[in-house]
């Protein structure tokens, strides 16, 4: 497949708009995520286990992280 140079434009475009929202909006989705956290440990964290949950979140608020440093 052929990807001109505009269309890679466009997607660093996009790339760079999700990158300064990220930084824009950190403390609110470090929030998200520790909310979403909180939900999954009430509803299935027997079920999958606390330590998965964990992990998952902790994942989740690196690329997060990465994502607002970049």
């Amino acid at each position: 497949m052929v990807v001109t140079s505009y269309a890679k434009e466009a997607d660093m475009g996009l790339f760079d708009k999700i990158k300064g929202l990220g930084r824009k909006h950190e403390a609110q989705i470090d929030q998200g995520i520790d909310k979403a956290e909180a939900v999954a440990h009430d509803k299935v964290g027997d079920k999958v286990g606390h330590d998965k949950i964990d992990t998952a979140a902790d994942k989740a608020h690196e690329a997060a992280d990465k994502l607002a440093d970049d």
